[in-house]
């Protein structure tokens, strides 16, 4: 199997695993499925980097993937009329969520940074398409 289809297969099944996180009542407490979701979220960032650059360093695409959900995070602080009614819909409130914090940057880090040790760990070195 290629690295791109592994990493996208796992992109997938975490999307999976965090949308019932979030949606299905399974009487966790609150702040697994708060922040749960989130590293499950920064870990897709992870998976979706990986599977559009296969070959790159694994310290790079953590880099690359912490940047971009930074980046989403901050947008928070956003305020535009169209963008804040995006966030009030579900897909707005999963993609981008709905309010910025700073706990969220140390999870994307986290997050982000194991699964790059792991994905350097397991080390599928295949080819790439």
């Amino acid at each position: 199997m290629s690295r791109i289809a592994l990493c996208l297969g796992l992109a997938a099944a975490t999307v999976t695993v965090g949308l019932v996180l979030r949606l299905v009542p399974l009487g966790l407490p609150f702040p697994v499925t708060k922040y749960g979701g989130s590293a499950l979220w920064a870990l897709m960032v992870y998976l979706l980097v990986a599977a559009g650059m296969p070959r790159m360093r694994r310290s790079n695409l953590a880099l690359i993937a912490l940047a971009l959900a930074w980046a989403v995070e901050f947008s928070r602080l956003v305020h535009l009329p169209d963008l804040d009614a995006f966030r009030l819909t579900l897909a707005g409130a999963l993609l981008l969520g709905r309010v910025f914090s700073v706990r969220h940057l140390l999870i994307y880090a986290f997050s982000i940074g194991l699964a790059a040790l792991v994905d350097a760990a397991v080390g599928v070195r295949g080819r790439a398409g």
